[in-house]
C-alpha cells in the first residue's frame, strides 16, 4: 500500500472524528459557561433575538453543536448532520455583517473574533467532504 492509498483509507474517519471533536468539545465549553465565544454569541443574541435568555440560548446552542458534532459520527446521518451545519454555519457568519466592530479592525482585517468566524469556510469544506466523498470510497473499492 502506498501512501496515497493509506490516506485514502484514513481521510473518511479522520475527517468525521476532526469535526467531532470541535463541535463537541466547543459546544461543551458553551454548556460549562467556559467558551471564548460567549461574549460574542451574547452580542449577536442582543442584535437579533433581544427577547430570548442568553442562558438558555447559550445551552442550547451547546447542546446543538455537541449534536453535530455526533451525527457526524454516523455515517448513515451524515445529510442531517451537514443540514444542521449549514444552519449553525449561517449563524456563525453573522457577527462579520452584523456586529462589523466585533468581526473587524479596518477594511478586510479580521479582529481575533473575525478570524475565529472565517476560519469556519474550513469546516464547512471538511463537512462538503464528508458527505461527498463516501460515494467516491464505495465506488473505489
Amino acid at each position: 500500500m502506498n501512501v496515497n492509498e493509506a490516506l485514502q483509507r484514513i481521510v473518511l474517519p479522520l475527517s468525521r472524528i476532526s469535526i467531532f471533536i470541535i463541535y463537541f468539545w466547543f459546544g461543551s465549553l458553551k454548556l460549562f459557561d467556559s467558551s471564548p465565544a460567549n461574549p460574542l454569541v451574547e452580542s449577536l443574541l442582543h442584535s437579533t433575538l433581544p427577547f430570548v435568555s442568553f442562558n438558555q440560548f447559550i445551552i442550547f446552542l451547546g447542546i446543538w453543536e455537541m449534536v453535530i458534532g455526533i451525527l457526524f459520527l454516523i455515517p448513515k446521518l451524515k445529510k442531517i448532520a451537514f443540514i444542521i451545519l449549514i444552519l449553525h454555519m449561517g449563524t456563525t457568519i453573522m457577527p462579520l455583517f452584523l456586529l462589523p466592530s466585533i468581526a473587524w479592525k479596518n477594511f478586510m482585517i479580521p479582529t481575533l473574533e473575525g478570524q475565529y468566524m472565517i476560519k469556519n469556510i474550513i469546516i464547512f469544506a471538511l463537512a462538503v467532504n464528508i458527505v461527498t466523498q463516501t460515494k467516491i470510497i464505495k465506488n473505489k473499492i
